[in-house]
C-alpha cells in the first residue's frame, strides 16, 4: 500500500499522505544518477565515470532525489488515490512530507466532486415558442439563392447606379496636399457597400464611363488617422468601368436549376417546409436551454473553485487548438486583438461555471434515476464519433475511456428524461 493517511481538511478538501515504494524509488535514483553523471566533472574520474557514492558524497545524498521523485510521483499518487476512494477533481498540489529513509513520504492536497442535491427536476413547466414562417421569410431565402446564381455583366449604356461595382482611379488631398494612402488606380468599389468615407460612394452614382470628377467629403471626427480626422478632403476620380449584378429570372426554369422541383410554387413550398422545420428545431433547442437553466436554479452544491478553474483552462485549450487549425495560436490572437490570456479567461469564466453546474446536476439526476447505458448504445456512440471524425473505431476506443463515454451518455439520457417529463406549453 502507498496510502498512509487520508485527512479531511474541510468540505470537499482532503490531504493524502502516501509513500513511494523503496525499490521503486531506488531504481529511479539510479536512473537519475546515470542520466546526470554524464555531465559531471569529478576530480580523479573521467567525465561521466564517477561512481554514484562519490557523487553523493561530494554533492549530498539527495542530489538525485528531485528527479527521482518526479519520475515516481505520478504512479504513486494514482495508487494512493485509488486506495482513498475519493472522486477527485482538478489538479493536486504536492509537497514532500519526509525524505528520511529510503521511501519518501509525499502529501497531496486534493479537492473532491461535491455532493449535489436537486428536487423538482421532473415536470418543469416551460413555454415553447415556434416562430411562424412568413412569405417574407420564403422570399428572402429565395433571394439568397438568386444572389448565389447571379452573374456579373459589363454596363456601357447607362450611368452608375447604387449596387453597381465600378472601377475607378482616385487621388485625395486635404488643403491641396496629397495624403498617404489616399490614392489608387483600377480600384473596384461596390456602390452602397459603405467601404469608403461617408458621402464618397453616393457622389459616384449618376456618373458615366470615362467621366472625370471631384468627390468632396469630410473625414469622420473619430477617423483612425488623427491628422485627417474631421478634415475636408477632395478626391479626383476617374470612372473606367461599370459592372452590374444580373439575377436569374424568378420562374419555373429557375426552380428546375436550383432544386429537384419542376415549378416555382413547388420550390417555394419546399422552402417553407424546411424553414418551418428549422424554426421547430430552434424552438426545441430554446426549450432545452430553459430546462437546463431551471435545473441549475434548483440544484444546491458547494462547488470547489478548482472545478471552475479547470473548466476555464479546458476552454482556453480548445480555443488554442481551434486557432492552430486555422494557422494561428493564442499568442498571435492576443497580439492582433490586444487582449491578454487573463482577459480571455475572464470572458470564458461565466460559461465555464455554467458548464460545471450543468454537468453536476445532470450527473446527479442520472444517479437518482438509476440511468444505465447498454453495451450496444456504447458501441453505437463509438461508431458515431468515429464517423464524425473519419477515424477507425479502434482508434476512438484508445482515446476515449468507456467509463467516461458511459458517463457522457448517462448525462444525455438525463437531459432526455427531463425533456420527456417536462410540461411544455406551445405559445
Amino acid at each position: 500500500m502507498s496510502l498512509i493517511k487520508k485527512t479531511k481538511i474541510e468540505k470537499n478538501h482532503y490531504e493524502l499522505q502516501f509513500s513511494i515504494e523503496k525499490d521503486v524509488f531506488e531504481a529511479a535514483v539510479q536512473a537519475a544518477y546515470r542520466k546526470q553523471v554524464a555531465k559531471m566533472n569529478i576530480p580523479g574520474f573521467r567525465k561521466g565515470k564517477a561512481p554514484r557514492a562519490i557523487v553523493e558524497k561530494m554533492y549530498g545524498k539527495g542530489i538525485f532525489f528531485e528527479d527521482a521523485i518526479n519520475e515516481c510521483l505520478g504512479d504513486a499518487y494514482e495508487a494512493a488515490l485509488k486506495e482513498s476512494k475519493l472522486d477527485v477533481v482538478g489538479r493536486p498540489e504536492f509537497d514532500v512530507e519526509s525524505l528520511e529513509g529510503d521511501a519518501p513520504v509525499m502529501k497531496a492536497s486534493v479537492y473532491t466532486k461535491p455532493d449535489v442535491s436537486v428536487e423538482g427536476y421532473l415536470g418543469i413547466e416551460v413555454t415553447k415558442t415556434v416562430k411562424a414562417v412568413t412569405d417574407e421569410d420564403v422570399a428572402a431565402e429565395i433571394e439568397r439563392v438568386r444572389e448565389r446564381g447571379a452573374r456579373t455583366i459589363e454596363v456601357t449604356d447607362r450611368a452608375a447606379q447604387d449596387g453597381d461595382t465600378v472601377t475607378i482611379d482616385y487621388e485625395g488631398s486635404v488643403d491641396g496636399v496629397l495624403f498617404e494612402g489616399g490614392a489608387a488606380k483600377g480600384h473596384d468599389l461596390k456602390l452602397g457597400s459603405g467601404q469608403f468615407i461617408p458621402g464618397f460612394e453616393e457622389q459616384i452614382v449618376g456618373k458615366s464611363i470615362g467621366e472625370e470628377f471631384d468627390v468632396n467629403v469630410s473625414f469622420p471626427e473619430e477617423y483612425h488617422a488623427s491628422d485627417l480626422a474631421g478634415k475636408a478632403a477632395v478626391f479626383k476620380v476617374v470612372l473606367h468601368a461599370i459592372k452590374a449584378t444580373e439575377l436569374p429570372e424568378l420562374d419555373d426554369e429557375f426552380a428546375k436549376d436550383v432544386s429537384e422541383f419542376d415549378t416555382l410554387d413547388e420550390y417555394k413550398a419546399d422552402i417553407r417546409a424546411k424553414l418551418t422545420e428549422r424554426n421547430e428545431k430552434q424552438a426545441d433547442a430554446e426549450v432545452e436551454d430553459k430546462l437546463i437553466d431551471a435545473l441549475v436554479e434548483k440544484m444546491e452544491a458547494d462547488i470547489p473553485e478548482v472545478m471552475f478553474v479547470a473548466e476555464t483552462e479546458n476552454s482556453l485549450r480548445d480555443m488554442d487548438n481551434n486557432l492552430r487549425a486555422q494557422g494561428l495560436d493564442l499568442a498571435t490572437y492576443c497580439k492582433y486583438t490586444g487582449m491578454t490570456l487573463d482577459t480571455i479567461r475572464e470572458q470564458m469564466r461565466p460559461r465555464a461555471e455554467k458548464q460545471v453546474r450543468v454537468r453536476l446536476v445532470l450527473e446527479k439526476i442520472a444517479k437518482l434515476e438509476k440511468l444505465s447505458v447498454l453495451k450496444k448504445d456504447l458501441e453505437a456512440e463509438y461508431k458515431r464519433i468515429a464517423e464524425a471524425y473519419n477515424v477507425p473505431v479502434d482508434e476512438v476506443k484508445k482515446l476515449i475511456d468507456p467509463k467516461d463515454l458511459t458517463e457522457d451518455l448517462k448525462v444525455k439520457a438525463a437531459v432526455e428524461l427531463v425533456k420527456e417529463k417536462a410540461v411544455i406549453t406551445v405559445a
